[in-house]
């Protein structure tokens, strides 16, 4: 009989084999997005904030259109637990957004929102570019030891594909497949009269189901638009 630590050792192992080079950066981190959703409890959204050069945000490979909010927040805010996180800290800990006190404009605005927990784990910094893997949840203390015991080694294969990635050369295409998932999802609210998170999810729901990447599916999105 399998033990759940027997389980995540497995489903660690098999996440490493999945994420090994020579796979696109952006594919890898779509993975790990997602793995944590599945593997860590507690998790409601999950996504990849990279701060660049002027301090230009850049929020990435989200599971919900949720993450693209909290992201947004927190440039508007100027502070959060993504950018202490990216700049300063290896991990960073929210049990409750509705007492947590080092970003308060940030904390109130996502209480606001009903998002109750955060976690956050640097990624990457070089000289141009710094990022984070950001998990949240709308339950207070939603995330413990054992939470940041793995989303560290989701981390660390997600920092191992953006170094692979000759110091960030392929988040140009990353950022490329965020624009292009964008426009789809214009394209499938107008389309289907559904709102951005809809259509977000019809778009993963199909990418699933076919076995075929998620910029692929917006790709061909976009080219049934002038149909």
């Amino acid at each position: 009989m399998s033990t759940p630590n027997h389980d995540l050792a497995q489903r660690m192992a098999e996440l490493a084999r999945a994420t090994a080079p020579p796979r696109d950066v952006d594919e890898v981190l779509t993975d790990v997005t997602a793995a944590a959703t599945a593997m860590i409890p507690g998790t409601d959204t999950c996504g990849v904030l990279l701060i660049g050069k002027g301090g230009k945000f850049e929020s990435l490979f989200g599971t919900s259109d949720l993450i693209y909010e909290l992201d947004a927040l927190q440039e508007q805010c100027g502070e959060g637990p993504c950018i202490e996180a990216a700049l300063n800290e290896l991990i960073v800990r929210t049990d409750d957004f509705t007492t947590e006190r080092r970003w308060p404009k940030y904390s109130q605005a996502v209480a606001e929102l009903g998002v109750r927990s955060g976690l956050s784990f640097k990624l990457y910094t070089s000289a141009s570019t710094a990022g984070a893997l950001n998990l949240f949840g709308r339950e207070p203390h939603a995330f413990d030891m054992q939470s940041e015991a793995i989303g560290s080694v989701l981390a660390a294969h997600a920092a191992s594909a953006i170094i692979a990635s000759r110091h960030g050369e392929q988040l140009e295409s990353a950022l490329t497949s965020r624009d292009t998932i964008g426009q789809a999802k214009g394209v499938i609210m107008e389309r289907f009269n559904v709102d951005a998170m809809r259509a977000f999810e019809m778009l993963r729901e199909l990418s699933q189901t076919t076995n075929t990447r998620l910029t692929d599916i917006a790709t061909r999105v976009i080219e049934t638009r002038g149909g």
